[in-house]
């Protein structure tokens, strides 16, 4: 086995560290709903490298591929997307949204859950939805996915060019900066594993969460207003 394969062990401690960093914060704006999603974003990360790991150190298990499925593939960014939709709408708009791809989330969830594995298909050792019989259940993903990363990545974007745009506000456009490249790398990393090369996502997967926490850190002790009412609210 190749080291690389152990990267997502040193992925999942980071993510229970970040978890509990972020629980703390939470703990002192608990009205604030886009801290909760955030907190639930990290803890599904690191659930999903978790499963990676398990399959690192015990091999391929059918339940661990219908387990690394849901938390990786289905449920992926989307609590920290929804933080995010959470701090740039509205809460009636935010609600709805939740409302939906949750119900989406849990209905393709339970479909997965009801797919026998094929593990034969994964010889290879490597984590794959390809080992799923339903292979239907495979397009929820890109949907959900797809709507992740459009609040994730470009709620970040949007906020630094909000806060490029005031000069006092230099240190948070700096944090989103972070955020947006931590939010990037893990979908660059699932293309290549489409290909079979799972080895750049376990690489992408570490490196967009140190850039995801990096980000979090500067805005968190940065004392300058938050362009974002809500966020405002709270600090």
């Amino acid at each position: 086995m190749h080291w690389v394969h152990y990267i997502p062990i040193g992925t999942t401690i980071l993510a229970a560290y970040f978890f509990l960093e972020i629980y703390r914060h939470y703990r002192t704006k608990s009205s604030a709903k886009y801290l909760l999603w955030w907190m639930l974003g990290v803890l599904t990360y690191g659930m999903g490298t978790l499963a990676e790991s398990i399959n690192t150190v015990f091999g391929v298990m059918s339940w661990n591929v219908t387990y690394w499925y849901i938390v990786g593939a289905l449920l992926g960014g989307f609590p920290l997307a929804q933080g995010t939709v959470y701090l740039l709408f509205k809460p009636r708009v935010a609600q709805v949204l939740t409302i939906i791809f949750v119900s989406l989330i849990i209905f393709a969830s339970i479909c997965v859950i009801l797919s026998p594995v094929d593990t034969s298909m994964l010889a290879d050792g490597r984590l794959s939805g390809k080992a799923l019989t339903w292979q239907w259940v495979r397009y929820f993903s890109p949907f959900i996915n797809l709507y992740s990363f459009i609040f994730l990545f470009g709620g970040a974007i949007y906020s630094a060019i909000k806060y490029y745009r005031d000069a006092r506000n230099d240190v948070r456009f700096l944090g989103n900066v972070f955020i947006a490249i931590g939010a990037l790398l893990p979908g660059i990393g699932g293309s290549f594993t489409r290909m079979g090369y799972v080895e750049v996502l376990y690489v992408t997967e570490l490196l967009g969460l140190l850039s995801i926490y990096y980000g979090y850190r500067i805005i968190k002790n940065d004392r300058s207003t938050s362009i974002h009412q809500v966020q405002a609210a709270t600090s």
